[in-house]
């Protein structure tokens, strides 16, 4: 069984839901702190022994490609001004990984974004990451607990999900479960994208991460386009497991943060300021003296 050792990260969406911010600036380039939401899934891809990472870009995109490059003049200036901490870190963002792009030249969903990286891929199994899901687990990233159950599994088709609240299934892609197969994942009979409360066949909501193995391009060209005219992955996936593919749930471990919408931005910037060792005890402290009834 080949090692994983490749990521795709589908970054060619509007950001619509995070609009105006998103009109002239990718949404995967907003920043939660003092980082682009976007370096922190490469952090984590960096830190699960990802060595190549493919990122599906589409118009208004070379900011990401930009803050990923070497910026010469900028690691001058710092040099010359003596800033050796801040130029360790500029230049560490440029050397974190192997990073390549290929466009996406229309918006026709997320399983023909992943079709358009299969060159880059070849034979290898590998990991999807979605662009607005950051994952927050210090101890154990998200990528890692996936690779390392695919390891253990020795292989197959595995989707990351979390447990949602009763309320919510109908917000999410919902994993049907067959047959448990540990504490944290089963063996997947289908799923349901957005059922209603009472018809959810359970509340394992698939969330931003994804495990797959090179077939997955041949599923994907014999998917047609749904809803939107866009080709959905978890079709192709479906169509695997039916041709006799193992397909798994496995419900990683961490503190998910949908930064594609304003409200989980805003968690996700709060939260990642209260861990951030030069600011975490200031904003702390701004906290817990906010006058709630002075902001109106």
């Amino acid at each position: 069984m080949k090692k994983i050792r490749k990521a795709v990260i589908p970054a060619a969406g509007l950001g619509t839901r995070v609009l105006p911010a998103t009109k002239a600036q990718p949404k995967e380039m907003l920043v939660i702190v003092d980082k682009p939401a976007l370096q922190y899934l490469i952090e984590e891809l960096v830190d699960s022994g990802i060595e190549e990472i493919l990122i599906i870009t589409g118009r208004n995109k070379t900011s990401i490609e930009n803050h990923f490059d070497y910026s010469y003049e900028l690691e001058m200036t710092l040099e010359e001004k003596g800033k050796e901490e801040l130029l360790k870190v500029v230049r560490h963002i440029s050397n974190m990984a192997n990073i390549f792009y290929v466009r996406q030249k229309q918006p026709l969903g997320l399983g023909h974004a992943v079709g358009c990286a299969e060159s880059f891929i070849g034979d290898e199994p590998f990991v999807v990451v979605l662009g607005d899901d950051i994952v927050y687990n210090p101890n154990s990233p998200a990528t890692k607990q996936l690779i390392d159950k695919y390891e253990e599994l020795n292989g197959g088709t595995i989707l990351g999900v979390q447990e949602v609240p009763e309320k919510e299934v109908n917000k999410y892609g919902i994993i049907d479960p067959l047959v448990k197969v540990d504490n944290r994942t089963v063996e997947v009979r289908g799923f349901i994208e957005k059922p209603e409360i009472d018809e959810a066949p359970s509340r394992l909501a698939a969330l931003g991460r994804y495990v797959l193995e090179p077939e997955i391009f041949n599923f994907l060209r014999e998917t047609e386009p749904g809803k939107g005219g866009e080709i959905q992955l978890t079709d192709a996936v479906l169509k695997m497991k039916n041709a006799g593919h193992k397909l798994y749930a496995y419900d990683y471990d961490g503190i998910r943060y949908d930064t594609g919408d304003k409200f989980g931005m805003f968690k996700a910037t709060v939260e990642m300021a209260l861990r951030h060792d030069e600011l975490k005890d200031s904003v702390r402290d701004y906290l817990e003296n906010l006058d709630l009834d002075k902001i109106k």
